[in-house]
């Protein structure tokens, strides 16, 4: 469902991974948080190999993809050189979100029973960690927008650069179709351009031997 995007991104000089992650049915959080974890460390364990800039990794995500993303950039900024969050929420217990049966199935529980569970999937609870520049493309749907005006703010009171777009009269999987795609992908190469340069390596003549 990420080709369309790693293709784009490709074509303008960017190496991309599609990570997958464990999902609710297979496993509780924060399973899936730890399985990009663990692939953003395996890439840049093997930056060499795959002929990546350690220091310039971006993550990208969209709906539940984006929500991670966007926790990994806080949780462990260290991680990262950049985030694009595309329709991911930024907290589940907020008066915009939505959030219910599907949440208390991923996170164990309701918020009544783990709140410290909730809070802590929810990256604004750690926005003030944020050291990266975050881009949020958003759908019309302010469910997809929980957190996402407080995460800025507190993102504006430390000084690290921030932008959104909201794309309109779109479905929540805008990114998926036209006349929505190039738009989003538009403005995430133009984010990225200022934020995560793509890095020309030059290819020993012995490799392929």
């Amino acid at each position: 469902m990420m080709t369309s995007i790693a293709r784009k991104l490709s074509q303008n000089g960017y190496h991309c991974f599609a990570v997958e992650y464990r999902l609710s049915g297979e496993a509780k959080y924060p399973a899936a948080i730890e399985d990009v974890k663990d692939a953003i460390l395996f890439i840049k364990k093997n930056s060499k190999k795959y002929k990546v800039d350690a220091q310039k990794i971006a993550v990208l995500g969209t709906s539940s993809g984006g929500q991670i993303s966007a926790l990994i950039g806080s949780k462990y900024p260290e991680l990262v050189s950049a985030v694009v969050d595309i329709d991911g929420i930024l907290a589940f217990h907020h008066p915009l979100s939505k959030e219910g049966a599907s949440a208390a199935n991923w996170l164990g529980g309701t918020f009544e029973q783990i709140p410290e569970i909730w809070n802590d999937a929810s990256p604004l609870t750690h926005a003030n960690n944020i050291s990266v520049p975050y881009l949020f493309i958003n759908s019309q749907f302010d469910r997809f927008h929980a957190g996402r005006d407080e995460v800025i703010e507190k993102m504006n009171r430390n000084r690290i650069p921030t932008e959104v777009h909201q794309i309109g009269n779109s479905p929540h999987t805008f990114w998926m179709f036209e006349p929505w795609f190039q738009p989003t992908m538009d403005f995430v190469l133009e984010f990225l351009k200022h934020n995560s340069k793509p890095t020309t390596f030059k290819q020993n003549k012995n490799e392929n031997k």
